[in-house]
């Protein structure tokens, strides 16, 4: 089992940035990487970002390319998620997602095996 816990959200202004945190404790090691996604009120959940373990490669849904960064810290068990420039569209409940298998796929939700508890990001305009 892993067990993913965020933090960081918040209410802001347009134009501010906010950085989400998602700690990962337990079986960490079995995991092959993490992603964020949202899911706004009446939408389907969304593909945020996410990272690789094996090759440290990051990957960016369009729509927060060159505004979010996703990270991992030094000791490993954190991954964090930088966002710049918000938008009020960017209003969501951001979760971060552990999967312990290796794929391609890493947009797709279904491919994730552990979900944290979601932090609520809200951008007024």
């Amino acid at each position: 089992q892993v067990q993913l816990v965020e933090s960081g959200g918040g209410l802001v202004q347009a134009g501010d940035s906010l950085r989400l945190s998602c700690i990962a404790s337990g079986r960490t090691l079995s995991t092959y990487g993490m992603g964020w996604f949202r899911q706004a009120p009446g939408r389907e959940r969304e593909f945020v970002a996410a990272i690789s373990w094996s090759t440290g490669n990051t990957y960016y849904a369009d729509s927060v390319k060159g505004r979010f960064t996703i990270s991992r810290d030094n000791a490993g068990n954190t991954v964090l998620l930088q966002m710049n420039s918000l938008k009020p569209e960017d209003t969501a409940v951001y979760y971060c997602a552990a999967r312990t298998r290796p794929t391609q796929r890493r947009s797709n939700p279904a491919v994730y095996d552990y979900w944290g508890q979601g932090t609520q990001v809200t951008v007024s305009s």
